[in-house]
């Protein structure tokens, strides 16, 4: 499915906006536990309680829903880093994305570490799924470096234009570090971790 044939979700009904996200969150739950490629539409019927057939009604094949469920966590992603620029402490509010991607049985209302892992393997061998990996990345950068750069007063860091770019890269790169994390070691020690941001997170924010 490309960003032209996305159905505009404004115009669907609630009947069909709430049968879409009941599909996504099953799908995900079998991509997280299968994988994109060994999960099957039937996996992903089953564990949304519906027929394989109905399931077409909303989605043409596996791979509109795997594109779909890349735009959703993008917008989470987006909506985690807005709360990352509100937060008072932003290294707290990193810790708590990290104990959240630990979690054994993940919320996916969330940004999802196994996703993102599974979705950053699968656009290598997938053009389109690459595509849209990377307009979400772009979205992402945008939206640190309005942060970075916007007047402290105003609820920003007061980056110089110079800078926040990289900035912005070097965050989207702990971010994802993280997340890999998470995923390969849910246990780490997280004093250890939350001593180690504490020096790391300042020295980005800074001039």
């Amino acid at each position: 499915m490309t960003r032209a044939e996305k159905p505009d979700e404004a115009a669907l009904s609630p009947r069909v906006r709430e049968q879409r996200e009941r599909i996504l969150v099953a799908a995900q739950h079998c991509f997280v536990k299968y994988g994109f490629h060994a999960a099957s539409m039937a996996n992903i019927a089953e564990a949304a309680g519906m027929s394989a057939g109905l399931i077409y009604r909303y989605f043409p094949n596996k791979n509109a829903i795997v594109l779909a469920i890349i735009e959703r966590q993008s917008e989470i992603e987006l909506e985690d880093i807005r709360a990352l620029s509100a937060s008072m402490d932003p290294v707290e509010a990193l810790m708590e994305c990290f104990v959240e991607w630990s979690r054994p049985r993940p919320d996916m209302r969330i940004m999802n570490a196994a996703l993102f892992l599974e979705t950053s393997a699968l656009a290598t061998r997938d053009k389109q799924v690459a595509k849209a990996i990377h307009h979400a990345d772009e979205l992402a950068c945008t939206e640190f470096v309005q942060w970075l750069e916007k007047p402290a007063e105003q609820g920003g860091i007061g980056m110089s234009s110079s800078i926040s770019e990289r900035r912005s890269l070097a965050l989207m790169l702990l971010i994802e570090g993280l997340a890999v994390r998470a995923a390969r070691d849910p246990k780490l020690d997280v004093q250890l971790l939350r001593e180690a941001l504490a020096e790391m997170v300042p020295r980005l924010m800074g001039e």
